[in-house]
């Protein structure tokens, strides 16, 4: 079921399709309200999240053991990221994760909180864990700025880019040098009930401008850069939300392997498009070298400075000075790569000292 949000009744508003129907796609002004939204002037309504919610003592130790990330010493208040993976190694879940000492949190997309509630259930057997779908009680609003008047409030802060402990970065840029140090990014849980008096008459930006900001800092999101065959390697997700020394979990070997080997079979690609048609490709559309297929568009976005810009998943053979063709049905488009996740592995970054950041 769809959450409708109450700021929809906001004046402009209009709503956003696909996975982010519920909220306001803009309020009349995308570019204007992306600029404010970078600036930190402005908030963009999140309340489609889905939000589960587990408790009980056992519950980070338990965690720990379902997914990709070291949950055991997780202290209050410090974000991070997990992956629920499948026995092959394919990305099932991504969570955004913060604990409060008493409850951890999991923030994930619309459509997954009452399949992840469902399965975590299935997973407790006799241990001290209760798991609860909130998404109905709680709202999201996400800001590139740690909002002062909302310090009581609990709040997720995006680890991306920053390579946590035990983490790996698989990119051919530096931590310094990679566009997501542009966006830093805060999720507020905000009860439902209040969410118009948090928000007061704080400026909104809708969801095509997050996405904007996201793409631009190339942040893969679950359903969009992923399918049923995606690992982790594939979008620099070790970076963030896998720790590769922690104990054993499902998918484990898949990650270990192909880490080892040094060679996923895909990669993410930042793609800058010809804007001289004064229009953009849709999602799903092919990415060619030639006439030969090698990849998919996964999202786009007009960026408020770059123009059109997008997000691909294409073949590791691929090599990365080649000038790509995205074909949205018979229009072509010339698309420019720039790298995410290296073709070769002697061109990655490689491991870097991090740590879990908490909130600021």
């Amino acid at each position: 079921m769809t959450i409708k949000s109450p700021l929809l009744s906001r004046p402009g508003a209009v709503e956003a399709g696909g996975p982010d129907s519920g909220v306001a796609s803009h309020y009349g002004e995308p570019l204007r309200e992306q600029r404010a939204l970078a600036a930190g002037t402005a908030v963009v309504d999140l309340s489609h999240r889905g939000i589960v919610t587990v408790t009980g003592p056992d519950r980070l130790s338990w965690l720990n053991t379902l997914s990709s990330q070291q949950l055991t010493s997780l202290p209050a208040g410090e974000s991070t990221e997990l992956l629920l993976l499948s026995v092959q190694g394919r990305i099932e879940f991504d969570a955004r994760v913060v604990d409060d000492g008493g409850t951890t949190w999991l923030i994930v997309e619309a459509a997954e909180a009452g399949p992840l509630a469902e399965w975590l259930g299935k997973m407790k057997f006799m241990l001290r864990v209760e798991i609860a779908d909130v998404s109905a009680d709680w709202a999201v609003l996400g800001s590139s700025r740690a909002v002062r008047e909302w310090s009581a409030l609990k709040v997720w802060e995006d680890p991306w880019p920053h390579v946590g402990a035990g983490g790996y970065a698989y990119s051919v840029v530096s931590e310094d040098a990679h566009p997501g140090m542009d966006r830093p990014w805060f999720e507020y849980l905000v009860p439902v009930a209040e969410l118009e008096a948090t928000l007061g008459d704080r400026p909104l930006a809708g969801v095509w401008a997050a996405e904007a900001l996201r793409i631009a800092a190339w942040r893969p999101r679950l359903g969009a850069e992923t399918d049923d065959k995606t690992i982790p390697h594939e979008l620099d997700l070790l970076r963030t939300a896998v720790h590769l020394s922690k104990g054993c979990y499902k998918g484990q070997e898949t990650v270990a392997r192909v880490h080892n080997l040094g060679h996923p079979p895909r990669r993410l690609v930042f793609l800058q498009l010809d804007g001289s048609q004064h229009t953009m490709p849709e999602v799903g559309s092919e990415v060619r070298l030639g006439e030969r297929k090698v990849g998919v568009v996964t999202s786009v976005a007009q960026h408020y400075e770059m123009g059109p810009v997008a997000l691909a998943v294409i073949k590791r053979s691929v090599a990365p000075d080649e000038i790509l063709t995205v074909m949205d049905g018979d229009e072509p488009y010339t698309a420019a790569q720039e790298v995410i996740v290296a073709p070769d592995a002697g061109q990655v970054v490689g491991r870097q000292t991090g740590f879990l950041r908490g909130t600021r």
